[in-house]
């Protein structure tokens, strides 16, 4: 590998997969990290790995980031110059009932990524946080300059974690950092937890979909592709502390240090009901609804207010959610060999 390969942790998982490819195809040599876990059908992130295979820039390590000395090996061998850390124990319900996943992974994990980055001299890590830390808030749309100090669910709470702990690593080691609040993101090769996958395979096996809150929840669902583009854009355009911030006044989202904070959106919050819509357009065929109450650690509305992101790297989001919807529908008849 050269020395300007790029470790990418979650090599296996839906936005890492992507990402890797992404920055394969665009002449990036990428380590590519992934304990392929069973949290969901291991079948699936074995496909994307091959996918990932196929490229002669791609190199793949087994391995689990709550590891240390595992972790401080990979490091070692190959000195990082930039790190996109996107593994991490997801899922906001999963957190209920398997605590101790979320602390392995998310927090001890993320300290040994930390670490890695200390002692390799990384230039800068991007990182995966999540609009979960948004918890309680409910002020519209969500800024990364807003307090966020009251997670609803462990999940959150660990993203907010990993928001601090790449703040103190910055700020005392001088590690460039860059956390990406990632709101609802869905698309080819997605995630069979969430919510646009789940009713899509509901709808085509002709199984009722749970839609909680009757229906009237709110989410900004963000495309693969868009998500991918930020990231990328972001990898070799590490933060710089801000001349202007202050203590007597902090602003949340940046730093006296090198790092800093952005919502990744599509600025836009949509009705799960209008999303169920789409998906019976796009799948050509009805809903079976079955409504519940709410859900135990879930938020009614999320919204990201992206404007910090388009002014650092003069992007926005385009894909508008029918055509991400009719794109995934199309890739998941083909990987499901429904037709």
């Amino acid at each position: 590998m050269s020395d300007d390969t790029i470790l990418v942790t979650g090599a296996a998982g839906f936005i890492g997969f992507h990402v890797a490819r992404r920055l394969l195809e665009d002449g990036h040599g990428v380590v590519g990290l992934d304990n392929l876990n069973a949290y969901y059908n291991p079948r699936l992130k074995d496909a994307r790995r091959a996918a990932l295979a196929k490229y002669d820039g791609f190199r793949f390590i087994q391995h689990d980031v709550s590891d240390r000395d595992g972790i401080a090996a990979v490091f070692a061998a190959h000195r990082f110059p930039y790190v996109v850390h996107l593994a991490a124990q997801a899922g906001v319900r999963h957190s209920l009932v398997a605590p101790d996943a979320y602390v392995d992974t998310n927090i001890v994990g993320f300290a040994n990524i930390l670490e890695g980055c200390r002692q390799s001299g990384c230039k800068h890590l991007l990182y995966a946080s999540s609009s979960s830390v948004y918890g309680a808030n409910t002020r519209l749309p969500f800024s990364s300059s807003d307090n966020v100090d009251h997670p609803l669910n462990l999940y959150g709470a660990t993203k907010k974690a990993n928001e601090l702990m790449a703040h103190a690593y910055a700020h005392l080691f001088a590690i460039p950092a860059t956390g990406l609040r990632f709101f609802t993101v869905y698309g080819p090769w997605g995630r069979p937890d969430m919510a646009i996958w789940l009713f899509t395979a509901a709808i085509v096996a002709g199984r009722p979909i749970r839609l909680f809150n009757n229906g009237r929840m709110r989410r900004d669902f963000t495309y693969i592709d868009d998500v991918t583009e930020a990231v990328v854009r972001l990898v070799t355009s590490p933060p710089q502390p801000s001349p202007t911030w202050s203590g007597d006044n902090p602003d949340p989202a940046t730093s006296g240090a090198p790092w800093h904070i952005y919502n990744v959106g599509n600025s836009e919050s949509v009705e799960l009901l209008e999303v169920v819509r789409l998906l019976e357009q796009a799948a050509g065929r009805a809903a079976i609804r079955e409504f519940l109450p709410m859900q135990p650690g879930d938020v009614l509305e999320t919204c990201a207010d992206c404007t910090d992101l388009e002014r650092a790297i003069g992007f926005r989001p385009r894909t508008a959610l029918e055509a991400g919807i009719r794109s995934f529908v199309e890739w998941y008849r083909d990987y499901s060999g429904y037709c």
